[in-house]
């Protein structure tokens, strides 16, 4: 059996944004280790301690990883969005206005000829989203 999951890097705030998530989203945390609980065995870099080594969120029943990374390992993300798909306007509009605050509104939520709401977004964190209401068809 072959799977696959998005696996997302951070900058030292991964913790900051599973949290936002949580709030936003609905997502909840299915298991989080940070740096410093590591086994003593495995070599740390010592200024990741209060940084997550790893982390599964799950977002309805998707499972998406993250963990933060040493600085020198980061690169700002790009060639993808994660797309949040909701039924109700207000949702969508609840969503975009909290995961674009602080960060950038790349398309603005709008109506689409598909879409009651369709709007993209970086978050605060550098990651990009889709905000998606759908029409029925």
């Amino acid at each position: 059996m072959t799977s696959s999951n998005t696996y997302l890097y951070f900058n030292g705030n991964c913790e900051e944004a599973l949290n936002l998530y949580v709030k936003v989203l609905g997502a909840r945390i299915g298991f989080m280790m940070k740096t410093k609980d590591a086994p003593k065995s495995m070599e740390c870099d010592a200024d990741m301690g209060e940084g997550v080594m790893h982390a599964t969120l799950m977002i309805g029943e998707t499972k998406v990883l993250v963990s933060d990374v040493p600085p020198s390992y980061y690169a700002k993300p790009q060639g993808f969005n994660i797309n949040v798909n909701v039924t109700e306007p207000a949702e969508a509009e609840r969503i975009y206005a909290s995961l674009s605050e602080g960060g950038e509104q790349t398309m603005p939520l709008q109506e689409t000829f598909w879409a009651k709401r369709f709007g993209t977004c970086i978050d605060r964190f550098g990651i990009p989203w889709m905000v998606n209401c759908e029409k029925p068809m």
